[in-house]
């Protein structure tokens, strides 16, 4: 359900120079000291394997934070290393589910005339409570947003896509919108804490908000060493 504040736990991605101590307690440190919450890890990181000597390090967790494995070899690690990190390889697999949701939400919402019809976004009855919340209360805004034939058809869906009307709006902007939102949340999560100790964040909820933020922070990790390290925390 569209909120103003966030139902689900986020995730905040944490970034060290190069040289600093980057373990689980600094990165905690820093979420609590900045954001003023508490944190667990997150390991939502894929690991690189190098060609040749990767079948070494494959086993070895040097430079990686809270590490998952696979018959023994590490999949994903909580943060580490940038080098050691698989950045691009994370990107690719999350735009290649991005663009096979999208392509299943589009059979699914061109399946009926009715639901084939593009809907308003939330961020417009948002807007219509904000201007005047005594005559459209957020209550009110949500049920004229779900009230749309198209959002009542991604309430429905179920099984193998379930389609989260808080995307509509990425939904209907594309394919390509679509899986370049969730190929940059794969590797900036929710928020970025950069290593000088700035947070960056959407200024709101909006897709296109968040999608600046996003390129923000690519931007900024895109400027980083190889040693330069990550740790990805979730918060309530």
């Amino acid at each position: 359900m569209p909120t103003n504040t966030p139902l689900t736990d986020q995730v905040v991605t944490v970034v060290f120079h190069p040289g600093e101590d980057a373990d689980w307690f600094s990165a905690s440190e820093k979420v609590n000291d900045l954001l003023n919450a508490n944190g667990t890890p997150a390991r939502r990181f894929h690991v690189r394997h190098r060609r040749f000597i990767g079948w070494i390090t494959r086993f070895l967790d040097y430079y990686l934070l809270d590490t998952a494995r696979r018959f023994g070899a590490i999949t994903k690690a909580a943060g580490g290393r940038k080098s050691r990190l698989d950045l691009n390889g994370a990107a690719a697999a999350a735009a290649t589910q991005a663009r096979l949701r999208w392509h299943a939400w589009n059979q699914y919402m061109n399946s009926t005339p009715a639901t084939a019809r593009p809907a308003r976004p939330w961020e417009d009855y948002l807007a219509q409570h904000q201007a005047d919340p005594s005559k459209v209360t957020l209550n009110e805004a949500r049920r004229r947003f779900h009230a749309q034939p198209r959002v009542i058809a991604m309430l429905a869906s179920a099984g193998n896509h379930e389609f989260d009307p808080a995307e509509l709006t990425a939904y209907q902007a594309g394919e390509h919108a679509y899986a370049g939102l969730h190929w940059r949340m794969a590797i900036v999560g929710d928020l970025l804490i950069t290593a000088e100790g700035k947070v960056l964040k959407p200024s709101s909820d909006t897709i296109a908000d968040r999608l600046r933020f996003l390129n923000e922070a690519i931007k900024y990790l895109r400027t980083l060493k190889p040693s330069a390290r990550l740790c990805a925390v979730t918060i309530a």
